[in-house]
């Protein structure tokens, strides 16, 4: 080759380039962990409003033996729910949020609302409007969360940790329900169930982790691939370096931006100046695009009536209704349920999302919760009287309360499944399947149909509870339910979910041009040989491009 003809960077092989040590550096982390911590907004409200719900003060300043156990169980379930029917509202507008100001402004607005809706909760005085009024303030903050923060995290980290970092936002969910569930644990301790405090220290925790994130955000730059969205490529390319920690020039910087430009530029062609409606045509015209929202919305509907995310926020009222009567101990059994939850959350991230598969690990996981639903459906129909007198727990026979505590075990390997599957799956696959042109529109859809579906179980489960007289389906047929779910959601994962791990934002697309029907099983190994034809064509097409300009040269 001539002396000063520079080989053009091949973006086809950004995949198969060897990550420079500098790429896993403390800015990268500091980043992934500022946005991670938006997880911690539902894990301390799940955690947290049952405990704080069930003490005497609560209790007391909303009048609730006034009145009868059915209205009883929807004041419950409406107080719970009311921050899923604001989360409703809250993934709504996060798209336009995000793609308007971009992901840290987003996350700046969000934690205000955030504040603000706990502040109003807190000084509510017992006034019923104003506990509904200042959680679904607080939800249209919290329903933003799953959007704004797996974008983000998403967007800035390399394709071989973007599992890892994603599921550390499902990890901080855990986290905020341990400290959730321990703090409601130490108040009923210390400070008695007759106070105001029992309830609003554990609730200030809300406002804890919403101003600490609101103070992270001044430390850190837009996303790279927002950027290059608005236009401005300088700066994507600074930020880049910065989160890489390498020069501009650096080939792994000048070949994702590469990529990612490419990648924008081909989604934008034959859209240009459509606005709006160019958005809603791409995302359900294109097939691949709708097979995307359909196995996004699927998810959601399949993981949330799953049961585990209802056993999560009334899990104090669950382990009551298995046979333990004291509140304390029911207490303390719930924040070890947190703590569960939370290990096989980090497992997950550790050792399987990116190691064993998106697929497999949620696979594994929809399998432990089933196992753990049937024990406990089962064990409710050969001893209904728990469900119907919690008294009957001084009642139970020796092999009854061997039952029962196995039934306690089995919540726990449901935790356990959750962690490991549905709950940290929804949000990676949400966040990585979809192209940067519609992510942001996408995300926000799925995420409404999140909160939609949670309103909807959260609100359902007192009343599900009730018996068939009053009615409910009696707490057997609930577990049945939730039961049947999980196993219908296990088979529709291996025939319609594929494999995405490895995979970077911009090669996503090769994945879902397959027919519908191979996706799911064949959909991954059918998009690396694509991959790979892709790669070879590059480089012969890059040989004979610097063939000609040697050849210009030499003449």
């Amino acid at each position: 080759m001539a002396a000063g003809v520079k080989r053009p960077v091949n973006i086809f092989k950004l995949k198969n380039l060897g990550e420079p040590k500098e790429v896993f550096n403390w800015r990268l982390w500091f980043a992934v962990l500022s946005f991670a911590l938006l997880g911690a907004a539902r894990g301390v409200d799940e955690g947290l409003i049952s405990g704080a719900f069930n003490s005497q003060n609560f209790q007391r300043s909303i009048k609730y033996t006034s009145y009868s156990k059915v209205e009883q169980a929807n004041i419950k379930a409406n107080i719970s729910a009311m921050v899923q029917i604001g989360s409703v509202g809250g993934a709504l507008i996060a798209f336009l949020v995000c793609d308007r100001i971009g992901r840290i402004w987003a996350t700046r607005q969000l934690c205000v609302l955030w504040i603000v809706g706990i502040s109003i909760l807190m000084a509510s005085n017992g006034n019923l409007g104003a506990i509904y009024t200042g959680r679904f303030i607080a939800g249209l903050g919290v329903g933003q969360t799953p959007v704004v923060g797996p974008i983000y995290i998403a967007e800035i980290t390399p394709a071989s940790i973007r599992g890892i970092c994603t599921c550390l936002f499902t990890g901080f969910v855990y986290l905020g329900i341990v400290l959730a569930y321990f703090t409601n644990y130490g108040c009923q301790v210390n400070l008695g169930d007759r106070t105001a405090a029992r309830w609003q220290v554990p609730t200030s925790l809300h406002i804890m982790f919403a101003g600490l994130i609101l103070v992270l955000t001044l430390a850190q730059s837009e996303s790279p691939r927002y950027l290059i969205m608005r236009g401005r490529q300088e700066e994507a390319l600074r930020v880049m370096s910065r989160l890489r920690k390498l020069p501009q020039h650096h080939d792994y910087v000048v070949s994702e931006i590469s990529t990612i430009k490419a990648a924008h530029l081909e989604e934008t062609e034959g859209t240009k100046h459509s606005g709006w409606l160019g958005i809603l045509k791409e995302a359900f015209v294109e097939p691949s695009n709708l097979y995307r929202i359909m196995l996004t919305i699927g998810a959601q509907i399949f993981s949330q009536w799953s049961g585990a995310g209802s056993i999560t926020l009334y899990a104090p009222d669950l382990f009551h209704l298995l046979g333990i009567p004291d509140t304390n101990t029911t207490l303390l059994v719930t924040a070890v349920f947190g703590i569960v939850k939370l290990v096989a959350a980090v497992l997950c991230a550790l050792f399987l999302v990116d190691v064993i598969g998106r697929k497999r690990s949620l696979l594994l996981g929809i399998a432990c919760q089933a196992v753990a639903m049937i024990y406990v459906a089962a064990f409710l129909t050969a001893v209904p009287q728990l469900g119907m007198h919690v008294e009957a727990s001084g009642m139970l026979t020796g092999s009854q309360m061997a039952g029962s505590k196995g039934a306690v075990a089995m919540i726990y390997l449901s935790g356990f499944g959750w962690a490991l599957g549905w709950n940290s799956m929804q949000y990676l696959l949400t966040a990585e399947l979809f192209p940067l042109r519609i992510r942001a529109f996408c995300t926000s859809l799925a995420m409404t149909f999140h909160f939609a579906n949670q309103y909807g179980n959260s609100r359902a489960v007192p009343n599900l509870l009730l018996p068939v007289a009053d009615g409910g389906i009696s707490p057997p047929g609930t577990f049945w339910f939730f039961a049947a779910v999980t196993v219908l959601g296990g088979f529709w994962v291996w025939f319609i979910v594929p494999e995405t791990a490895g995979r970077s934002l911009e090669s996503m697309d090769r994945l879902f041009s397959l027919p519908w029907y191979k996706i799911g099983r064949y959909g991954n190994q059918e998009a690396e040989a694509r991959d790979e034809r892709r790669s070879f064509a590059g480089e012969k097409a890059q040989d004979l491009q610097v063939t000609a300009v040697t050849e210009v040269e030499d003449k």
